[in-house]
């Protein structure tokens, strides 16, 4: 019996589980495989935009092309430097039957010749410039020894293969700059973002402070009501809109786009309201102690305790602001000069369809300015969004 009580007590002494080497193998490796993770998610989500980037810079040709590499790229090309001037009589079949054709070689000197695969008589392929192509034989000149003489292949030359070369095309992004005339259409997003910014911030801040400082009959149901709105689609109410503007005369011009900023947006003042009301009412039943008006409070106590929301809010509205399609073009469709980029850039995608790469820059060029807005504000951003609705 106390031989059987010792051997259990020896089991209950053995660890069962995984060995200490192990462990330290598996801490060691959580956080080499959270990280592999973490970069294949990231490029999984940048392949877009990758894909975005890459066509940007491809040239029609490549764009064309069946097969072609998805990085930018172009067939490559030789400039004869014009070593070799003598003049040759070569035996080509242009058609099914030889003849002669004269080559200059001095004609050459200084041109762009295209460079294909040609297979070579010991079995090898060799890239060789072309000089004369035909549909039964073709005329090349190794780039290696410019100085040699002609060859003659037989074969048609577009059935040869052609290799790639990295070449991306930055003056894709120059001729879009010209056709959709940038400068102007980005000074009018501007002026479009920065005035509605302004309105959103004049109009919600106090109607945000209204409702989360004061106590008056109907607060509640009020602010219910402006919740609703949220709710509201836009398309309901185009139409009687579009017909107020036009009885007014403001169709065509920056009105109807920034007045009504100026009226408190549901969105914003909800969250504003939120992060007024995680501040504490000491800070304000002093400063009215000192003396201090509800105006001074939500100017002097308020505003600089809020700078984190406040920032949020200026992101999101400026975000929204700058891809907004569907106000200017119903009130600024014929008012060219006064379009944002959004509808501009809707407009050059229509005219230039069969050029992606033009259509891709301009969207990399639309979408600069949201990025480097949000890195900058990423901070407040952040701590504003966390912040909100959440006791401190």
């Amino acid at each position: 019996m106390s031989d059987t009580n010792a051997a259990l007590q020896k089991k209950s002494n053995i660890k069962v589980g995984i060995r200490p080497g192990r462990t330290k193998f598996i801490k060691k490796a959580n956080p080499v495989f959270v990280t592999a993770v973490t970069i294949a998610l990231l490029a999984l989500f940048l392949m877009p935009f990758l894909y975005m980037v890459f066509t940007s810079l491809k040239n029609q040709t490549q764009v064309a092309t069946t097969g072609a590499p998805i990085w930018p790229a172009k067939y490559p090309t030789y400039i004869y430097p014009g070593q070799n001037k003598n003049t040759y009589t070569l035996k080509v079949n242009k058609s099914g039957f030889p003849v002669d054709q004269i080559i200059n070689m001095n004609d050459y000197a200084g041109k762009e010749l295209e460079v294909y695969k040609v297979p070579m008589p010991n079995g090898t392929t060799k890239e060789m410039a072309l000089i004369k192509g035909y549909q039964k034989s073709s005329i090349f000149i190794d780039p290696a020894k410019p100085a040699s003489d002609p060859i003659v292949w037989t074969g048609y030359y577009l059935s040869l293969g052609r290799s790639w070369v990295f070449a991306p095309q930055w003056s894709n992004y120059v001729e879009m700059w010209n056709d959709v005339n940038y400068p102007r259409v980005l000074w009018n997003t501007f002026f479009y973002a920065f005035m509605t910014t302004i309105g959103v911030l004049v109009s919600c801040i106090p109607v945000a402070y209204g409702f989360s400082r004061f106590r008056f009959p109907g607060r509640d149901f009020l602010f219910v009501v402006l919740l609703a709105v949220i709710f509201l689609p836009t398309t309901v109410t185009i139409i009687p809109t579009f017909t107020f503007f036009t009885k007014i005369g403001w169709v065509g011009t920056w009105w109807p786009l920034i007045v009504p900023s100026f009226f408190s947006n549901a969105y914003d003042t909800f969250l504003l309201r939120q992060y007024f009301m995680t501040l504490p009412r000491e800070l304000d039943e002093a400063a009215m102690i000192d003396g201090a008006s509800p105006l001074r409070v939500l100017w002097s106590v308020i505003i600089p305790q809020s700078y984190p929301v406040i920032v949020a809010v200026i992101v999101f509205h400026l975000v929204w602001a700058w891809n907004d399609y569907f106000g200017p073009l119903v009130y600024l469709s014929s008012r060219m000069d006064l379009q944002p980029i959004s509808v501009a850039l809707q407009r050059f995608n229509t005219l230039f369809g069969s050029r992606p790469e033009l259509i891709q820059a301009g969207s990399l060029l639309t979408l600069l300015f949201p990025l480097i807005l949000f890195f900058v504000a990423q901070r407040f951003f952040v701590q504003g969004i966390v912040i909100t609705g959440v006791d401190k």
